[in-house]
């Protein structure tokens, strides 16, 4: 259902406005869930991943297997996980892409920029579902 005037909710130019979002955006929407106990830790339900987070993969041929990410390709919508990996025919290993749905993050690789973002989500889903007041 429509609920804004300016925003359109027609199929084609929400996929249009996905693939051809840019890399400042891509970031965000290659959010993966936290583990339980890291949701229960920071009062948040996911994150942006980042290089050198550990990751378990819930979804898909590798489910069950965990790791730490090598790369997030954001222009591929790719994220690379140590040790999934195959073998090409002349023996050369290749990283296997897995999308950020298919992962669980397990371990954050904490700097003050993420740090910080942690707190303010944290603090907005704190106060989400409660009236405004003007003081």
């Amino acid at each position: 259902m429509k609920t804004h005037v300016e925003v359109s909710s027609a199929r084609r130019k929400q996929r249009k406005a996905h693939f051809a979002s840019p890399s400042h955006l891509r970031q965000t929407l290659m959010s993966a869930h936290l583990s339980k106990d890291l949701r229960s830790k920071y009062n948040v339900r996911s994150m942006p991943v980042r290089k050198d987070d550990e990751v378990l993969i819930v979804r898909g041929k590798f489910k069950g297997n965990k790791g730490k990410v090598t790369q997030v390709y954001r222009k591929k919508w790719a994220i690379h996980v140590e040790k999934i990996s195959k073998n090409k025919l002349n023996g050369a290993p290749y990283q296997i892409p897995l999308s950020a749905s298919q992962l669980v993050l397990t371990k954050l690789k904490l700097d003050k920029s993420r740090q910080s973002l942690l707190t303010r989500k944290a603090a907005s889903l704190k106060t989400k579902g409660q009236k405004h007041t003007v003081a």
